[in-house]
């Protein structure tokens, strides 16, 4: 069974961004809704929706023009065309008669080789099919996505004895490989997977946060700190999801389980929280929530709620040293700690993960997909089961037995959850016995590529894996991946040992960001001293190992996800391809910090425009087109918006799913090997003094607009003069050497402005842009 059409039905916040979702993967889809009383428009539910999408921060569409995809339509008119696709999702009202009334209507006009599929969070599958004729029951599962649907990788998918194994395996190979979901199949129990833990954790949150005495940020830290959690926490989410939906899922949940499950004695929804939602502070969509901005005095102050008191004041920010100080002893130090911060993160992660321990066999049929759920579903950076292993299971059940807290019996063994053997990682089983993880086919891991040996070559900034296939994958694994001079020294490093025992090299990382781009740390240490030479090191060095990396002997692709800025920007476009995930954020930076590229960005990202098939004539226009994007800092907010931007070119590639990433860059890689050549040399057709005068003049009407600052003169004047080629003209094409001295010769002399320290200071010191 193929997916080529979709029709989403229920126009509301969710149905419609689902629809958008659909869109980013190329796929056409239709998007039904209800016909109001009295509309002049039959279908100006569903149209009104689509203008919101358009709107909508952070975006649902990977670009804008993927709204095109989107035929709205209502379900009177328009549910015969529904014959036309092979999937509907319904996503109307959590109210089963209403749901049910609709899969009647479905049942007739869809062919009967079309899926249909609820987004339901809360109903249990066999409530919706009860009644339902076997053929409907057949073709009908649970396909609950995850707000936003663009960003949220999980799906949980919940099918019934009666669900075909074929309607399910075509929902999860689309949803995996065209909307890049790692697609977790659940047991049909309340709440799934995601929800059925992340609101007991939220819920006891709330209550522990209280009792403590605890103020919200000292909460929301205290749990994301030591756990990797979003830095939101608990209060921060619950603002971000909406304080008003709180009520319905807890009447649910509590309606839905047993009497013996735990959620039961967590307690009523506290009464500050009823009183904030009566009065409208709902969250983020009201007028603010555990979190708000208070206008004051013409600006905005940020201020947060006393939960004893219920009153607002300025947010301060946690002194959590002593959490900090217990944490670098590690985790039974910590949550061993008096600390109240502490205590409140041992109590409340005691109860989740003992929860999610004892729930394990009634949710799930293994422990991976509730760790994935957790993961993709709220963005933790680890499973409940991976931190179980973290903090140690025989450490943490001695301490439950020890405050005669229930053990469960998943961890009786107080053995680790996961284990590498033979080079492969297996996890526990319900039956006790470990058993190798499963990997959908087209999925490769470099956490998998590590247990399978030692690495090539390794120091403290990065390190070399043999991935397999004869492909070598270099890693990053400095903060934020910045790049530094061990990262410089090991890439040379990779190039000679990649020459000598592999066909290929691929450039990945499993860091939330690809990189956040060069150690600013490093430069400022040389401005300090005055060490102008320094600096010219610093850039050289990285110019000439990109050009290494450029022109090596066998073909270099890139995989990258999240952020590619400045340095982690340039070496990109060195290489001679990119398999970028679909979420890339790219951009040519350095101007925000007083600084122009300096590691080869400019001048490849001009090569980018030179080269382009049918581009504006004349040898100005790439120019200014370079300049444009440079000097405003531009980063494609997809990786369809960075190949708008010349950042991808035209036979790079997008993989949807972060986990097929590196499959996919290997293939590319293996494929590029064959009858592999390294590029020509570049040259540089570049017009000189006629584009740079023209350049400031643009910069200086900004200017008197108010539109660029006295100080950004300065740094565009100087981006102006390496991107029209400095001094020579249209006559006199350039080497890459040349434009590599021209970028070298503008940073130095930006590096020694007060204006551009400034700038670096700001940055390094608030993560913010100075506007000087």
């Amino acid at each position: 069974m193929n997916i080529q059409q979709v029709a989403v039905i229920g126009a509301g916040v969710m149905g419609a961004s689902i629809a958008a979702h659909i869109a980013n993967a190329g796929c056409k889809v239709m998007l039904l809704d209800i016909v109001p009383e009295n509309a002049g428009d039959r279908s100006v539910i569903a149209k009104a929706a689509i203008e919101k999408l358009l709107k909508a921060d952070p975006a649902p569409f990977m670009h804008k023009d993927n709204v095109r995809l989107i035929t709205p339509g209502n379900i009177e008119d328009d549910l015969a065309k529904l014959a036309e696709v092979d999937w509907v999702i319904e996503a109307v009202v959590e109210h089963p008669g209403i749901k049910k009334s609709l899969y009647q209507k479905l049942d007739a006009v869809c062919r009967p080789d079309c899926i249909i599929s609820t987004n339901t969070s809360t109903l249990p599958l066999s409530l919706l099919v009860k009644d339902l004729p076997a053929s409907f029951r057949q073709r009908f599962l649970i396909s609950h996505f995850f707000n936003p649907p663009r960003y949220m990788r999980l799906l949980e998918l919940v099918s019934s004895p009666d669900t075909r194994p074929d309607v399910l395996a075509a929902v999860s190979r689309f949803a995996d490989q065209s909307l890049g979901k790692n697609c977790v199949t659940c047991h049909d129990t309340p709440g799934f997977i995601g929800n059925r833990i992340g609101i007991y954790w939220t819920l006891c949150g709330l209550h522990e946060a209280i009792e403590l005495g605890l103020t919200v940020e000292q909460a929301d830290a205290a749990i994301s700190l030591p756990f990797g959690i979003p830095k939101t926490g608990i209060f921060g989410l619950l603002d971000l999801v909406g304080l008003d939906l709180i009520p319905h899922i807890l009447t649910s949940m509590t309606q839905a389980l047993p009497p013996d499950d735990a959620f039961h004695r967590l307690g009523a929804l506290p009464s500050l929280v009823q009183k904030m939602i009566s009065e409208g502070y709902t969250g983020r969509k009201g007028k603010g929530g555990f979190y708000r901005l208070n206008k004051q005095d013409g600006g905005k102050v940020k201020e947060s709620i006393d939960l004893k008191t219920g009153n607002y004041a300025p947010s301060q920010k946690p002194d959590l040293s002593a959490l900090v100080e217990a944490q670098k002893q590690g985790f039974q130090a910590l949550l061993s700690s008096a600390d109240p911060a502490a205590v409140f993160a041992w109590r409340v992660m005691a109860k989740t993960l003992g929860y999610a321990a004892s729930l394990a066999p009634e949710i799930s049929d293994d422990i991976t997909a509730i760790d994935a759920a957790m993961r993709d579903g709220y963005n933790w950076k680890f499973g409940p089961f991976e931190l179980l292993d973290r903090i140690g299971v025989a450490g943490f059940v001695d301490k439950l037995q020890s405050e005669k807290l229930p053990a469960p019996a998943l961890l009786a063994s107080k053995q680790p959850l996961y284990k590498a053997e033979a080079g492969k990682l297996h996890c526990t089983g319900f039956d006790g016995a470990y058993h190798p993880v499963k990997r959908a086919e087209g999925v490769e891991l470099l956490s998998d590529v590590k247990l399978r040996g030692a690495p090539v070559l390794q120091n403290r900034s990065a390190s070399l894996w043999d991935a397999g296939d004869g492909v070598a994958c270099l890693e990053f694994h400095s903060k934020m991946n910045t790049l530094d001079m061990e990262i410089m020294e090991l890439i040379r490093q990779s190039i000679d040992k990649v020459q000598g025992g592999f066909k290929a090299l691929v450039i990945h990382n499993e860091g939330e960001n690809f990189s956040a781009g060069a150690n600013l740390g490093l430069l400022m240490h040389a401005i300090d001293h005055n060490d102008w030479a320094g600096v010219a090191r610093l850039i050289t060095t990285g110019q000439q190992t990109y050009l290494a990396l450029k022109y090596a002997p066998f073909p270099v692709v890139a995989a990258p996800s999240g952020l590619a800025l400045g340095g982690g920007c340039e070496i990109l476009l060195h290489c001679d391809a990119i398999q970028a995930h679909a979420e890339l954020y790219m951009g040519l930076v350095e101007v925000g910090v007083g600084l122009i590229p300096g590691w080869g960005g400019c001048k490849e990202y001009l090569r980018r425009w030179l080269t382009l098939p049918k581009r504006p004539g004349g040898p100005i226009p790439p120019v200014v087109k370079a300049f444009q994007t440079i000097s405003l800092a531009t980063v494609s907010k997809s990786a369809i918006e960075a190949k708008e931007l010349l950042y991808l070119g035209r036979n790079d590639g997008i993989t949807m799913n972060k986990l097929r990433l590196l499959s996919d860059a290997k293939a590319k890689a293996l494929a590029l090997a064959e009858n592999y050549a390294a590029p020509q040399p570049a040259v540089y057709p570049l017009p000189g003094k006629t584009a740079r005068v023209m350049l400031n003049m643009g910069v200086k009407a900004y200017h008197v607009l108010g539109k660029a600052t006295d100080y950004d003169l300065v740094v565009l004047g100087q981006l102006a003069r390496v991107l029209s080629g400095g001094d020579t003209d249209i006559t006199q094409p350039l080497t890459e050497e040349a434009v590599l001295a021209l970028e070298c010769e503008a940073f130095v002399e930006l590096v020694k402005q007060p204006g551009t320290l400034a700038r670096l200071d700001h940055m390094l010191k608030t993560g913010k842009p100075l506007r000087n």
